[in-house]
């Protein structure tokens, strides 16, 4: 191989690299992205979701059940409660499923449905007394499991206010005399 083609493939490749580097400095004239603040995106914090911290504090920033309940909408809680039926029946004569039947549950001791065999947690919490009162229903559907550790419903919770409070007048409606309103 003589100098002349030495030089001819020399002069290729420093064509190449040039035309490349060339390519590389026009495409990013065109096309500038704009540099970011802050490396990835934010997550959400749900620290304190697993133990009931977040969702409490929520329920605390809520009105109180009682006023709630005022402008709560029979249809709305009865719609709002189709998510619960995959577990729950409503009917007088329902019968337990995955979870115990909520005809009469308000104002009805806890874990107190006949024939249904309830979580240890909800069995301590039964223990240490009370009944479904509007205040105790309200806390539960926020976070059950933060309200009853150890319970073995798998819903997250209803974390809108209005929607538990036309969930508990629903719930309220479903006795054959309703509780009285708080």
């Amino acid at each position: 191989m003589d100098a002349n083609e030495v030089n001819k493939v020399a002069g290729a490749v420093l064509g190449m690299l040039t035309l490349a580097m060339g390519i590389g400095f026009f495409s990013g004239a065109l096309v500038s992205p704009k540099p970011m603040k802050k490396a990835g995106y934010e997550l959400p914090d749900n620290s304190g979701a697993a133990t009931g911290g977040a969702a409490p504090a929520a329920a605390e920033a809520a009105e109180p059940i009682a006023k709630r309940l005022a402008s709560a909408d029979l249809a709305k809680g009865e719609s709002a409660a189709k998510k619960c039926v995959s577990c729950h029946q409503f009917s007088k004569d329902g019968k337990n499923g995955q979870g115990p039947a909520l005809y009469g549950i308000l104002n009805k001791a806890k874990a107190a449905v006949a024939g249904f065999n309830y979580s240890a947690g909800m069995k301590d919490a039964a223990g240490k007394g009370g009944k479904w009162d509007y205040e105790s229903l309200d806390k539960f559907l926020t976070n059950p499991k933060g309200y009853v550790p150890g319970t073995s419903m798998g819903f997250a919770g209803v974390p809108r206010p209005d929607e538990r409070a036309n969930i508990i007048f629903y719930l309220r409606s479903l006795a054959e005399t309703p509780a009285a309103l708080p």
